[in-house]
């Protein structure tokens, strides 16, 4: 009997993931990548859908290092596509940082942990610090960063500065990888030092993507787009991709196929229907997404249906915009938690502060978060989408139930009559879904004694 596979609960090492786990291989989104080559990328997608994990495949193949590490790609589809994609991979030096866990309550507590994260990555490169081909200044900067010493002001250089110490040492210039480049600022927006990190952002981002002649490619990814002349002012070659784009489209989340495949691979191909209805729902361009965080915890802990997701931090987003909301918003989210779809415009360069100027950016937030999905769409002259929206799946229906309800209850939107019938409703629909789960079930059940 064939030992089975653990699935990557929280792992986003990419090493890893594809040698000790069930990896689901991603890998040709390098090829569409370089298909292209746009100097900057940054890809916009909700919390827990593999963006850490790929940024960390993107550095495992374009980092230079002393081992022979393109065996972690051998076995990958990236490499069936020949040595016009191979020829990339081990030849970059490449600046790596993750924002993920930049969550606290003060600006103070922000940047000292930003200098951490700088003062662990400038460990990475202690080459530097002996090569001859760095002045003895740089080094001296160099080794404020490493040391914890650095101010403020001195870190807003430090992505500009190491990748011009890298290209020197190495001929080549670096790639620059920024992980979950919004958090901190969505705690700035939540604590109150929204200034603070605009302000601090827009100058250690303008250093390393503006006009820097020592970067090869830049990589970032995020929740929020957030508009050009707030963060990236002047940054005339960032390509970005969202929920809305058809490129990249099936590398963030689980397509149907993959998760056949993985239900297959665990023999647990009965319990698609139920996943898909959970899980499934998202539209990211013309792809159907499944969400990966919670159909890996689904399978992993013995396929009980339940709201994994939204389990994985405090639903700050949903808070905020549930403090702004009008009549007509509240009658429209009543709307969705009666599952109906309702129209909605969609702006891809929306930014925190943007709720209160106008409480009707929080359909916006709400969809590239994650708690919205798209139907039909229509481009408008301005550059937003008129889109039709509703709740993707029961996972999400759960939180706006639990979160929702309580809110409109505690402004006095609703009465509890009313958020018991809600309650009530939900529950028959989704009794008849549970109908649906064992119907859709049955047809993958009798499409595999076919085949």
């Amino acid at each position: 009997m064939r030992t089975l596979k653990s699935l990557p609960i929280g792992i986003s090492d990419y090493v890893r993931a594809q040698s000790e786990y069930y990896y689901v291989d991603k890998t040709m989104l390098i090829k569409e990548f370089l298909d292209k080559k746009p100097l900057v990328s940054l890809f916009t997608r909700p919390r827990r859908f593999g963006k850490t994990l790929n940024m960390d495949m993107l550095r495992v193949f374009f980092e230079k290092k002393a081992e022979d590490t393109s065996k972690f790609f051998t076995d990958k589809d990236i490499w069936k596509c020949g040595e016009e994609y191979r020829s990339y991979q081990g030849q970059y030096p490449v600046i790596s940082l993750t924002f993920k866990d930049v969550k606290f309550d003060t600006w103070s507590a922000t940047i000292d942990k930003i200098r951490a994260l700088l003062q662990e990555e400038y460990g990475r490169h202690q080459e530097i610090l002996y090569s001859e081909c760095i002045a003895k200044y740089e080094k001296d900067y160099f080794t404020k960063i490493l040391e914890g010493t650095a101010t403020e002001v001195d870190m807003t250089s430090a992505l500009e500065k190491l990748s011009a110490m890298l290209a020197r040492h190495y001929g080549k210039a670096p790639v620059i990888i920024i992980d979950e480049y919004d958090t901190p600022i969505q705690e700035g927006y939540s604590k109150d030092f929204y200034d603070e990190i605009i302000g601090f952002m827009r100058n250690f981002f303008s250093g390393a993507f503006k006009d820097n002649k020592n970067l090869s490619y830049g990589f970032l990814t995020g929740i929020l787009r957030i508009a050009q002349e707030s963060i990236f002012s002047g940054l005339n070659n960032l390509s970005v991709n969202t929920v809305m784009d058809e490129e990249y489209d099936k590398y963030f989340g689980f397509t149907d196929a993959e998760v056949r495949e993985m239900l297959g691979y665990y023999g647990v191909s009965e319990k698609y229907g139920e996943l898909k209805n959970w899980y499934d729902g998202y539209c990211f361009g013309n792809k159907e997404i499944y969400n990966p965080w919670s159909v890996i915890n689904y399978v992993s802990k013995g396929c009980v249906p339940q709201a994994y997701w939204v389990n994985t931090g405090k639903n700050e987003i949903l808070e905020g915009v549930l403090n702004v909301a009008d009549d007509d918003i509240i009658e429209r989210l009543y709307a969705l938690l009666q599952g109906e779809s309702v129209i909605a415009r969609i702006d891809q360069n929306v930014v925190y502060k943007s709720l209160s100027e106008d409480p009707a950016n929080i359909y916006s937030l709400l969809l590239v978060a994650g708690y919205l999905k798209t139907g039909k769409k229509e481009l408008l002259d301005d550059g937003t989408y008129l889109c039709e929206v509703s709740i993707p799946n029961k996972e999400i229906a759960a939180v706006y139930r639990s979160e929702v309800l309580f809110h409109l209850l505690q402004i006095g939107a609703i009465t509890r009559t009313t958020a018991n019938k809600i309650a009530e409703e939900s529950e028959n629909s989704n009794r008849q879904m549970r109908r649906k789960d064992r119907e859709i079930t049955d047809k993958a059940e009798m499409i595999e004694i076919l085949k």
